[in-house]
């Protein structure tokens, strides 16, 4: 089997460059934050006023991983991470960025409920580079290396998640960061079969996404072989395309270096039908995934649908503790200890965000759970703060997901053993944006050394993941 389906690996189609951006649609403009094209609302739209660009604050400053309020009555937009807040007011172009005045070229304007703010002012104020593309009426937005940290903590430290989504690009390495990484080599469909060519083991992340329907496959701490551009076209952001013509369920294949850190290659089947392939990995050079054999998409089989999400990844390490710590293993260890607890249950049905050290975004968590029709969203965290800061909060946005808070952070409290900081409602992407049940748990603080000693114990993570797992059931009626 490896030499013959190895062989069709590097026999080359038809290739054409994939388009990062295409023309917009009429009166239609676009925003590009490293390579991921956001979604923009049709009040959201990119304007051009006295000569300055302008762009809807909110969609961008959240994928960054900033916490937003609005204060309807004083028309004042508040900005926030960690060290860092920023106040602007509608119509006037005097700015607060951590108590200094900063003066604006334009004032923010209030279109319907969409505030829209200076290009130029949010590139200075974040250390982007900013560009406009004023034929293809697209904005262009790169982080410095290594990007931000995440939405910022519902208490005192870092949560939440930024990224980039399937198929685009957030392209270029870390110094240093080639090392060990596995190439790949080629990329090939036939028989009904997506073939790829690796020169190292490597553990795939496959999911599937809807509207329009998506077959993903995560490729970690991987990068494009220096071969590979001889046989396959990568445009300047590293991504490609394959159309498929011969087989109806499959249009295109897409690839790209979607992730630096970790270096992560993303594959993504553009699907014309529901379903979902066997992944074939017996870590002989070679990953097929064979949609000829189809296994169930979760959901499809009648079981309650649990969405488990592991705040941050990759180059979002989350939260640092008071030891040097990062936030996001701590997160991996739990949800992977749930993942395992679950899969003793007979009526459950579960997906994981990420089961890796990858970077999914804030969009593309909530995503995965809205197409896949969840019935419950369960994010994990750990927090950060003061010194003294200790215990445990159990986070939700919608008045829906206040049931689900109480259940979990009773398991929360009782499994932790920390104190009960209680249930408190605040506006997070992942709880206000996913439409079924959502929360998110702080499991503690790496702040305080008490917290701290106890969070990355084998004991602790156990005793919290089997809570979690009881607050799952106990909701869903399942006990």
């Amino acid at each position: 089997m490896k030499k013959g389906l190895a062989a069709l690996l590097f026999f080359v189609m038809w290739f054409a460059l994939f388009p990062q951006t295409g023309q917009a649609a009429a009166g239609g403009t676009s925003i590009y934050l490293d390579g991921n094209k956001l979604e923009l609302s049709k009040n959201g739209q990119v304007q051009n006023i006295n000569g300055s660009v302008m762009i809807p604050i909110r969609v961008v400053v959240e994928e960054l991983g900033y916490v937003v309020d609005w204060e309807k009555k004083t028309r004042t937009v508040t900005i926030q991470q960690q060290d860092t807040v920023m106040k602007l007011v509608v119509d006037q172009s005097t700015a607060l960025v951590n108590g200094t005045k900063i003066q604006m070229p334009v004032a923010p304007k209030l279109v319907s409920d969409t505030v829209i703010v200076p290009l130029r002012f949010l590139g200075e104020q974040m250390g982007l580079s900013v560009s406009w593309d004023n034929q293809l009426k697209t904005v262009y937005l790169v982080t410095p290396a290594g990007g931000n940290g995440g939405e910022t903590s519902p208490g005192d430290g870092g949560d939440g998640d930024t990224g980039t989504p399937p198929g685009d690009t957030d392209s270029g390495t870390q110094p240093g960061q080639t090392d060990n990484l596995a190439n790949v080599g080629g990329i090939s469909f036939s028989d009904n079969r997506l073939m790829i060519a690796v020169d190292q083991n490597v553990t795939p992340n496959v999911f599937t996404m809807a509207n329009p329907q998506r077959v993903v496959i995560d490729l970690p701490n991987t990068k494009f072989a220096d071969t590979f551009s001889s046989g396959y076209h990568l445009d300047s952001t590293q991504n490609g395309f394959i159309d498929i013509t011969e087989y109806p369920e499959v249009s295109k294949v897409r690839y790209s270096l979607y992730n630096n850190n970790p270096s992560t290659v993303r594959i993504v089947l553009d699907m014309n039908v529901v379903k979902m392939g066997e992944l074939i990995n017996e870590n002989d050079g070679l990953i097929i995934l064979d949609l000829n054999k189809e296994v169930s998409i979760p959901g499809s089989n009648g079981k309650k649908l649990v969405v488990i999400d592991a705040g941050h990844g990759g180059k979002d390490p989350g939260a640092i503790s008071v030891t040097g710590k990062k936030e996001k293993d701590f997160n991996l260890a739990v949800t992977l200890k749930v993942q395992e607890l679950l899969k003793k249950e007979t009526n459950i049905d579960f997906v994981l965000t990420r089961s890796s050290d990858t970077y999914p975004s804030l969009s593309d968590r909530v995503k995965i759970a809205n197409d896949l029709n969840a019935d419950l969203f369960i994010s994990i965290h750990a927090n950060a703060g003061s010194a003294t800061a200790s215990g445990v909060e159990t986070y939700y946005t919608r008045s829906e997901s206040l049931a689900l808070a109480k259940v979990m952070h009773k398991y929360l409290v009782a499994s932790s053993g920390l104190t009960d900081r209680g249930v408190r409602s605040k506006s997070l992407h992942v709880t206000r944006e996913t439409k079924m049940p959502a929360v998110l748990l702080e499991c503690g603080y790496l702040s305080n050394k008490s917290d701290n000693a106890k969070l990355y114990t084998e004991d602790f993570q156990d005793r919290v993941a089997a809570g979690i797992v009881k607050g799952i059931k106990e909701y869903l009626g399942l006990q």
